[in-house]
């Protein structure tokens, strides 16, 4: 299957059309040719069980790699698998360097020395052999026949300088990888333990136990971060501000509302935003609801859906925005402060969230966005009949009537303070008078 708004897709005509299509699909190809049968074509040496004929091979790994991934997030017991695919490494290690030893045997000669591996027509002892001579020198035992030529000096001594760089060292700190992944994991993702004890304790069913367990899942899979402010709260404001804008700052882009914004109010908005993840069937919002948000669609697809949580009016997709009716205060809006629709998540959606607070901010800084916003949501009001045109109106007559008002205000309070100043200015000068007059007394006497 493959992953469409979060959800996995098994229907197997599209997983085919998508796989046909993606760049796997030749190096998968590549990957299980027979190649070794080009060893029968005339001219080339029959050599039996070529290894550079299988070469392609290798391209599997990155295959596997994304296997042992999955299996990581998905799994009940993640320490218990990264412990068996450590074993594993250790294992195809001492199976490659067997296999180097059991080659190198085979040039100086089977059975020529106590060093080399012996002779025998049991294919199985002859690899046993070889295995249990490459553990003895990776695992630094040492108990190995004493190397008689120069090229069992160079192999034992390899030997032994990979086993002390690499395996020995890999070795003695398994319990700190483990500690140190389960540490990072805890503090970049939320435990879903202590919310399905809850649930269980309170006897909610497990359906609700099950959506809480699937979304905590999502955010490991597809690497959502939900608590990042708390990551980069300990950074100070520029250094987050670089963060935050080399994370999101691609994404805050594809928003068409903020396309014509420069970069440097971009870094500051960025701090502004918080990311949430809503699940499918989840509201985003409820009609009638208090608006204290905004919402920006990074990644995922939601519905605009009628009374009955079903019927779907419209799809909103990457890039837009919703919820700013509820938080402007549009003239004539008979909703108010209230939602005026329900946003219902498709499937697993990723949005921007932004408070009203925060918005305000925003706004003040940039007239024009406040404009863009403010027509849009008059144009949906009016869609949906919610805008009452006598009201609108009489607000804006209000409105006018009310900076007439401060006009007027304004220019009697800059009248009084010019009859202030001039008045100030009589006092000055009659006391500048009544002091050299007191003075000039002062000189008689």
């Amino acid at each position: 299957g493959f992953l469409e708004d979060g959800i996995l897709v098994r229907d197997v005509s599209r997983t085919r059309r998508r796989y046909l299509c993606s760049w796997t699909f030749p190096w998968d190809v590549i990957a299980v040719l027979p190649t070794e049968l080009l060893c029968l074509l005339p001219g080339v040496p029959r050599v039996p069980g070529v290894p550079a004929a299988r070469a392609n091979r290798c391209l599997r790994l990155p295959r596997l790699f994304e296997a042992f991934d999955r299996c990581e997030t998905r799994t009940g017991w993640p320490n218990v698998f990264r412990v068996a695919k450590l074993m594993l490494y250790l294992l195809l290690g001492i199976h490659w360097h067997g296999c180097l030893y059991f080659a190198l045997s085979a040039r100086l000669g089977l059975g020529v020395d106590p060093w080399v591996c012996p002779s025998s027509t049991r294919p199985v002892r002859r690899y046993l052999h070889s295995f249990y001579f490459s553990t003895l020198v990776l695992a630094t035992v040492g108990d190995t026949p004493a190397p008689q030529r120069e090229e069992e000096f160079l192999f034992v001594t390899a030997g032994f300088l990979l086993a002390v760089l690499g395996f020995a060292t890999i070795t003695g700190n398994i319990s700190n990888v483990i500690v140190n992944l389960s540490a990072a994991d805890t503090a970049f993702y939320p435990d879903a333990g202590p919310v399905r004890r809850y649930l269980r304790a309170r006897g909610v069913g497990g359906w609700l136990a099950g959506r809480v367990v699937r979304w905590h899942q999502h955010l490991r899979t597809q690497r959502k971060l939900p608590a990042e402010q708390d990551v980069l709260q300990h950074l100070p404001r520029g250094l987050r501000a670089e963060v935050a804008a080399s994370v999101h700052l691609d994404a805050l882009r594809r928003v068409g509302l903020f396309r014509s914004w420069e970069h440097g109010v971009l870094r500051q908005l960025v701090l502004r935003l918080r990311p949430q993840v809503f699940g499918p069937g989840e509201f985003v919002c409820r009609r009638g609801d208090v608006g204290r948000e905004m919402y920006f669609i990074r990644e995922g697809r939601l519905a605009v859906v009628a009374e009955d949580g079903v019927t779907q009016l419209a799809v909103l997709g990457e890039g837009l925005y919703f919820g700013e009716i509820s938080l402007i205060n549009i003239k004539g809006n008979t909703a108010g402060n209230r939602r005026t629709a329900n946003i219902l998540s498709i499937g697993y959606s990723d949005l921007f969230c932004l408070g009203k607070e925060d918005l305000a901010e925003v706004l003040a800084e940039f007239p024009c966005a406040r404009a863009a916003m403010e027509a849009k949501g008059r144009e949906l009001l009016l869609r949906m009949g919610r805008l009452d045109t006598r009201a609108e109106a009489a607000a804006v007559a209000a409105e006018a009537e009310v900076e007439w008002r401060l006009r007027g205000l304004e220019e009697a309070l800059e009248g009084l303070q010019t009859r202030a100043a001039r008045l100030l200015a009589q006092l000055e000068a009659s006391a500048l008078r009544m002091a050299r007059r007191v003075q000039r007394l002062e000189e008689r006497l």
